[in-house]
């Protein structure tokens, strides 16, 4: 969550764990993310606009869309506006490139009072949505 271009607060998507096949897997649990996003006063989302990946099994891919489906749709029910964004287009705005380091390393440049939050190798993803949020904020601003 930002407010302009300060970071306010960052959650981890949520998660719950079903059984599938005999396996425990997590998913994403559109319920908690309802009440994250619920609590919040906000004009803009901005999600990531994913796609198939190479190599990838058919079980992954189908939890890949689900949990894409399940962000847009709880989304879309609670923000006054959704936009997409490719990841080669945030990317390009902040000179990134597949190493996921370079997201916390700048995360934590922007948003040295949160820097901890992207201290994790694991916590890419927060960094990730972090800088497409500040990428939405940015390229209003400038429209």
């Amino acid at each position: 969550m930002l407010d302009g271009d300060k970071l306010v607060e960052v959650h981890d998507m949520p998660t719950v764990t079903h059984v599938v096949s005999k396996r425990k897997r997590k998913r994403v649990d559109s319920q908690a993310l309802h009440e994250i996003l619920r609590m919040y006063r906000y004009d803009a989302a901005y999600i990531e606009k994913v796609s198939a990946r190479p190599n990838q099994g058919v079980s992954s891919m189908f939890a890949f869309g689900q949990a894409t489906g399940i962000a847009e749709g709880v989304t879309a029910g609670l923000a006054e506006a959704m936009y997409f964004v490719r990841p080669q287009e945030w990317k390009k705005h902040y000179r990134l490139g597949n190493d996921k380091d370079q997201s916390r390393e700048i995360a934590s440049t922007l948003w040295p009072d949160m820097a901890h939050l992207f201290k994790r190798k694991k916590d890419d993803g927060r960094a990730e949505a972090a800088l497409i949020g500040l990428w939405g904020y940015e390229c209003r601003r400038t429209k």
